[in-house]
């Protein structure tokens, strides 16, 4: 099998394994509560010694190409600003699903659509995936539109598949 690529760059981020050293960037930029909104599975409060643990569950399944996840690297301040990844990878189908966030300081500047371009990229010609899926609150819109510039389509909604706190159901979008 050949290598598998760790880094790939876009214009103004660039995305690449994550490190035990980004724990505090990790910690600094998820902690704020509209991004914990969106997601089922990160914590609120979210204490720092959880980044690290992240991190090193992440590495784990990297290793087991169980799971990429990547930090989100501003090219300005050279730190990472959020994270994306594949996740939920079957061989038989060839298909993952996506998943991503940005501190909320980087949201609203096509930052997170760049992210995204390039986990898509790494997954079709680095993972020779065949499908790649996100399941996305039905209210979050600006996640729902950072999938469709990257050419996701709404597959279906999961109605009370699951809730997050704020009664809003799951939308199941599909990529290519």
């Amino acid at each position: 099998m050949k290598e598998i690529r760790t880094n790939l760059e876009g214009e103004r981020v660039f995305i690449r394994r994550l490190r035990l050293s980004d724990a505090n960037d990790v910690y600094v930029n998820v902690r704020d509560k509209e991004i914990v909104k969106w997601s089922l599975n990160i914590p609120h409060p979210y204490p720092k010694r959880i980044a690290a643990k992240f991190i090193r569950k992440s590495q784990r399944e990297w290793r087991a190409k169980k799971g990429f996840v990547f930090g989100v690297v501003f090219k300005k301040t050279g730190r990472v600003i959020g994270v994306t990844g594949l996740k939920n990878i079957d061989r038989k189908s060839n298909s993952a699903e996506i998943g991503y966030w940005l501190g909320k300081n980087y949201w609203r500047r096509g930052l997170a659509t760049e992210a995204v371009r390039l986990v898509l990229k790494f997954g079709f010609k680095e993972l020779k995936l065949h499908r790649i899926y996100a399941h996305v609150f039905e209210k979050n819109t600006g996640s729902k539109l950072v999938l469709e510039k990257c050419g996701f389509k709404l597959e279906g909604e999961c109605v009370k598949l699951c809730l997050n706190g704020v009664g809003d159901t799951i939308c199941s979008i599909t990529g290519f």
